[in-house]
């Protein structure tokens, strides 16, 4: 097991990682929307998500994947009101269009709209 760690993608505000290797498998944590630079988070779900997906790229990007390698993700929201808009920004990135679980949650961590984990092959 290899932890993946980088500055590009916001640190851990509890006790995890950002993301693992194992097997050849890059594993990320789940990422919300705060800019890792300011440690801000963007207003409305467009801007939120793209903020995510570029958490989640840093992470793959960190472990030698990318996003045409990633196979699932699980996706939050808090609202699924602002499904369609997640999704428009959401296919941007994710271009190898993976399996895929997206859920609405009662809350999310900082009050944000979304959050977005990934696995991928190396």
């Amino acid at each position: 097991m290899k932890v993946i760690n980088t500055t590009k993608a916001p640190g851990a505000i509890g006790p995890y990682s950002q993301g693992f290797e194992v097997n050849g498998i890059v594993y990320t944590s789940g990422q919300i929307p705060v800019n890792p630079e300011s440690g801000q988070v963007p207003q409305g779900i467009a801007a939120q998500a793209e903020q995510s997906c570029k958490n989640v790229g840093a992470i793959l990007a960190e472990a030698g994947s990318g996003f045409d390698r990633v196979f699932k993700t699980t996706c939050f929201l808090a609202d699924m009101g602002d499904f369609a808009a997640f999704n428009e920004v959401y296919a941007k990135y994710f271009v190898s269009k993976p399996a895929r679980s997206c859920v609405a949650v009662r809350t999310l961590p900082k009050g944000v709209l979304c959050e977005i984990e990934a696995a991928a092959e190396k």
